[in-house]
């Protein structure tokens, strides 16, 4: 099942939810030509690690669907993005893969994830956590809908907590926001105060990937509770 969903349509945007949007319909018909390459070794280091746990996975922010063959084909993937433009080259690959693991492609709010609580066995999220305007909620919404025992994989950007490369990116801020990004408010502590009142979740890894080392895969593990008593 590959159709696109538009769950939710009625729900009114906020200024900046409709700015992200709006960047990345622009984003959608050059994304895999700006961004495939760059991006492709962080990429599949969280692929092959999603392909290890296995089952149901949810990728949130799929985009244009690089990823998708990348999985296994015995997992089951639903992918979920802001951008219905994205969306649309996503089926397209789908369509084009014959990707039957694919469960359905939705039109979605990472911060209201609409799934019931723990229907997955992986969340994964590349490059999604700086371009959401809300990090910690869209974060607790990974984690409520990953079952006991599961993982978040997440792709992220790493700013620096100060000097030079702090100051440079504080400058950068305005200028990358509207196409999408933010450069200056995701230093590791910012992470790790959300980890320290997450409640049952813990890190399981955390590695710098290209390019530039300014990019982290973090797999973060929700912790069976039933398994370890």
């Amino acid at each position: 099942m590959a159709d696109i969903i538009k769950l939710d349509g009625t729900r009114q945007l906020d200024f900046d939810r409709e700015t992200v949007e709006q960047a990345y319909d622009r984003w959608a018909p050059v994304y895999d030509l700006v961004f495939g390459g760059v991006f492709s070794k962080g990429r599949k280091a969280a692929i092959q690690a999603t392909n290890k746990i296995g089952g149901r996975v949810l990728e949130v922010g799929v985009g244009t669907g690089i990823s998708l063959p990348l999985y296994a084909p015995h997992l089951r993937i639903f992918g979920t993005d802001i951008s219905e433009a994205m969306l649309q080259k996503a089926k397209k690959r789908v369509d084009e893969f014959g990707l039957k693991n694919v469960e359905g492609l939705a039109v979605m709010d990472a911060e209201n994830l609409e799934f019931p609580d723990d229907s997955f066995d992986v969340v994964m999220a590349q490059y999604v956590v700086t371009a959401v305007p809300n990090p910690e909620k869209a974060l607790d919404e990974f984690a409520r809908v990953l079952r006991p025992g599961g993982e978040l994989i997440i792709l992220t950007r790493v700013s620096a907590d100060a000097g030079m490369r702090r100051f440079i990116e504080q400058r950068l801020q305005p200028v990358v926001r509207p196409l999408g990004f933010r450069t200056a408010e995701f230093a590791w502590s910012r992470y790790a105060q959300w980890l320290a009142g997450a409640g049952g979740i813990e890190l399981a890894e955390r590695r710098l990937v290209p390019p530039l080392g300014h990019f982290s895969l973090v797999r973060f593990r929700k912790v069976d509770v039933a398994a370890a008593a």
